[in-house]
Formats: C-alpha cells, structure tokens, sequence
C-alpha cells in the first residue's frame, strides 16, 4: 500500500457514459480514481486510460454491486493501493425496457434484479465504504438517481420505483452518516449516452435520433443532457459543495418542468 496525498474516488459502473465522464472528471479536479465495473472489461480499460493521460493513478476493479462481498472487496483493493477513501459516485445502474402500460411485461425477478443493482448496490457500497470514509475530511456519497424516480416516468415502472427508493436513501444515508459524509444524489432526465439506444422501440440508428428530437422539443433549454453535464453536477458536490447534504438536483434541462409526460 501507498499512501496517496491525492484524494481517491470510487466510481461505480465507470465503464461508459456518466461513470466514465464522473471518473475522468475527478481525476482533472486532483483525485486518484478507481474504476468499478461489471462486465465491460474493455471501457474500463479506456476509462482507465483516459484518466491516466490527465497523470492520475487508477485501479480498474470487476464487480458486480448487487453482490454485497464484490462490494465490501472493491472497497477493500481501493483502500489497499491507496490508503483512503474521500469520494463514493453510486453510479452503477441497470433497467429493464418495459411499456409503462404492460404491467405483464415485468416479473417479481425483474423488480428483484434490478433493486438489487440500483438501491441494494448504492447501500452495501455506502456501508462498505463508510470506516474509511469517515477518516476523510472531505469525504462525500454521490448517487446517480434519476428523475424517474419523482416523476415516475421512465425505461420502466420497476426502474422508476428503484430510483424513487435511491432517492430516499439518498436521504436517510445523509441523516444518518452527518456529519462527517456529505450525501447526496443527481437526477438526471433524458441523458445522451448509449442507455436509450438499447430499447427495443430504437432498434435503428433513425429511431433513437427521433428520440433525441423529442426530448430536446420537450425540454425548456431545447438541448438534450450530455454525460458530462451530470458529472459537472457529481463533482461540484464532491468538491465543492461543501455544506449541501441530503440534497435531489435535477440534471434535465428543464424536462421536470413539463405537465404530464414530457413526451
């Protein structure tokens, strides 16, 4: 082990998307990073490269977070390379694309799965991570929620319900663990990544850029969210927010400001 005078953060499912651009982020704000992931072995590896450009020091580690002991080890390895522990992004997130009207569509294991990646996940590795956190002066949890999880709106009722409920742990994390872990969650809208392209309803390049048409047409500042502007958000908590805990931000443009469905 090696003692880092550098902060260290954690990312949870930094392979691709708002995980990689949380990790890459960090690394440019001063911290070491450890990149977590489940199965994309090979955008770790490009997460990992990228932030190695900027000089940091990573450490890419494989696994999944509804496995409680893949939890409490890759706090572990984080801890042993570098001695400490100050930032938590709870990024990793998965869903099932299901029609809100096609309550057949969704089985028990489906609401199962995925509570156990995007809630059970967020808790075990806030549990895991909380010894060494609290040696941290400037320690902090960010979770990547989402504003499905308010509006109810989203890739499926069971993913909107997962969300609902980070959100609420969001908040009972940041009474429990003050005062010295600062907790928090970003929630972001209709994000540019490659998530919406996996619904069977974009099955061509076309359909998911009619989409993105549809989601910038419903939203007030007429631009769809980009992976970096919800790590902007992630990295002012874990920097610079310094007196904000138990706080929801909305990361959508402006999309929560619609009446009914925004689409």
């Amino acid at each position: 082990m090696s003692e880092s005078t550098a902060p260290v953060a954690l990312v949870t499912g930094a392979s691709s998307g708002i995980g990689a651009a949380c990790a890459l982020q960090l690394v440019q704000a001063g911290y070491n990073v450890a990149i977590n992931f489940a199965s994309n072995q090979e955008g770790a590896a490009g997460t990992a490269a990228a932030c190695e450009a900027e000089g940091a020091e990573t450490l890419v580690l494989q696994g999944d977070v509804s496995d409680d002991e893949a939890c409490r080890s890759t706090i572990d390895q984080t801890v042993a390379k570098w001695g400490r522990l100050d930032v938590l992004v709870n990024n990793a997130g998965t869903t099932k694309f299901v029609a809100a009207n096609d309550l057949d569509g969704l089985t028990v294991e489906d609401f199962e799965r995925i509570s156990a990646v995007n809630v059970a996940g967020a808790f075990a590795m806030t549990r895991a991570a909380r010894p060494h956190l609290e040696a941290s002066p400037i320690a902090c949890v960010v979770n990547v929620s989402s504003q499905s999880g308010i509006s109810g709106i989203g890739s499926s009722i069971a993913y909107s319900a997962s969300k609902g409920a980070l959100n609420t742990l969001t908040l009972s994390l940041a009474r429990t663990l003050a005062p010295h872990i600062r907790v928090n969650a970003v929630c972001p809208g209709f994000v540019d990544t490659g998530w919406h392209a996996k619904s069977p309803k974009r099955k061509k390049t076309s359909d998911v850029g009619k989409f993105h048409d549809r989601i910038i047409a419903a939203t007030a500042l007429k631009r769809m969210t980009t992976a970096d502007d919800v790590a902007d958000a992630v990295c002012w908590f874990a920097v610079s927010a310094k007196a904000v805990t138990g706080t929801l931000l909305y990361i959508d443009g402006g999309t929560h400001l619609t009446v009914g469905s925004p689409l």
